[in-house]
């Protein structure tokens, strides 16, 4: 009787559906943050006389500290709650993200947005991913999957308005419009993330939504025990096997991410097509991962409920490979550039609902912002390894060819997790 009452004072005060708001606008900023990058390469070349391993450095070393972050961010957000930590990692990311629209060296744009804008971006992405499945008890893979939907509607927006903005505000004979869209989209996420702190609360002890009881165990099933300590769950074979398998997953990923618009430049540019059309092709190829990245990770969470993570691994890490392997022979017809956008974007916007729902079902939710925040390290040393790692093989090869071959052999490692591994023992 009295967890009931506390379900329906809860969800009368405040309705479940606002953290999982808060999660899709903190995650919109960090999409736009990161998942776009990559207009920025040319432009950065061009002015500070880069080469392409030279200017992946800026996206390196952003993913780096925005994965580093998030474990303290975590920890933190179970702590002092998430609001908190959303508004400060929010003025952080929008002073440094602005300030990079001013820079006059290479150096100090890394600065800004590598370290300062992935500070904050670090801050801001871990919390609703860590509080707003705890709203959904009932739902929490969908609610997961809710939660970082963001990360591709942000990228979907950032590539095609960046670009815009590129071309529209350049002074004649540059590209120097990219420092309008620090300045411009800078201010959006600012507003946003103040939005999404707004919106993130922790639900009181003991709740569960009006009318839900949790299931019970099958006949001889094993009891479901109580959740898993921090410490304890770090503990377990199980959690540094996933750890391994989100840093293949996200290597693979980030360094298509960093370099998607050079590969589709060089892939195009060989079938002989107008300039004009090479570079907005290319362009919209970022849209069509973006757009894929964003709608797997809602529709994710209804699979993975009802297939459960372990199909959903295999069969996200099979195709990666797949893609991966093909990207460069195909990449001269952009339908089929497109083609191969859609499928990369979809596997890799997976891992975001996947690796978080695991990390729920093996552990619980007591501690899933420390859990998440320290899996989640993977994919920021994934992100320094991944694009730099492609663009020095770019530059040493001539090719995008050796890059896609080395993530596709990392994937395979993902794979091969996938298939041997099991849940721990229950506390």
């Amino acid at each position: 009787m009295a967890n009931s009452t506390v379900a329906v004072t809860a969800e009368a005060a405040y309705p479940r559906w606002i953290p999982l708001l808060g999660g899709v606008l903190g995650s919109s900023v960090c999409g736009l943050l990161l998942y776009a990058a990559s207009i920025f390469n040319l432009p950065l070349m061009n002015e500070f006389k880069l080469t392409a391993r030279e200017v992946s450095l800026f996206f390196a070393v952003c993913c780096l500290t925005f994965g580093l972050v998030t474990f303290p961010a975590g920890r933190f957000s179970d702590k002092v709650g998430p609001r908190k930590v959303v508004l400060v990692g929010g003025a952080i990311l929008t002073v440094g993200y602005i300030a990079c629209g001013f820079v006059t060296a290479f150096w100090q744009y890394v600065l800004l947005f590598g370290v300062v804008s992935g500070f904050g971006g670090g801050c801001i992405y871990l919390p609703p991913i860590a509080t707003a499945p705890k709203w959904w008890p009932d739902r929490r893979a969908l609610a997961t999957g809710f939660t970082v939907v963001g990360l591709g509607l942000g990228s979907f927006t950032m590539g095609p308005l960046g670009n815009y903005i590129i071309e529209t505000m350049s002074s004649p004979g540059t590209k120097d419009g990219w420092r309008y869209v620090h300045m411009y989209v800078g201010v959006l996420m600012g507003v946003m993330t103040l939005l999404c702190a707004m919106c993130l609360k922790v639900p009181p002890a003991g709740y569960k939504p009006a009318g839900w009881t949790p299931p019970q165990p099958k006949p001889g099933a094993a009891a479901s025990g109580r959740d898993f300590t921090h410490e304890e769950s770090r503990s377990t074979s199980q959690f540094w096997l996933l750890y391994l398998s989100y840093f293949c997953g996200s290597f693979a990923g980030l360094m298509v991410i960093g370099h998607l618009k050079p590969i589709g430049l060089d892939g195009l540019k060989s079938a002989g097509l107008d300039p004009k059309l090479v570079n907005e092709y290319a362009t919209y190829a970022i849209s069509m991962f973006a757009f894929s990245n964003a709608a797997v990770r809602v529709l994710i969470g209804a699979i993975i409920e009802k297939i459960g993570t372990k199909k959903c691994f295999i069969s996200v890490f099979g195709l990666q490979m797949l893609a991966l392997v093909t990207m460069v022979p195909v990449s001269s017809s952009y339908i089929l550039l497109y083609a191969i956008a859609i499928v990369l974007g979809w596997n890799y916007g997976s891992m975001f609902t996947l690796f978080p729902s695991s990390s729920l079902a093996y552990y619980g939710p007591s501690a899933q912002g420390s859990n998440y925040g320290l899996l989640f390290t993977a994919w920021g040393f994934a992100g320094f390894a991944g694009p730099f790692t492609g663009g020095w093989l770019k530059q040493t090869t001539g090719s995008f060819t050796a890059p896609l071959a080395t993530a596709a052999v990392l994937v395979a490692i993902s794979l091969a997790i996938s298939i041997m591994i099991k849940a721990p023992a229950k506390k």
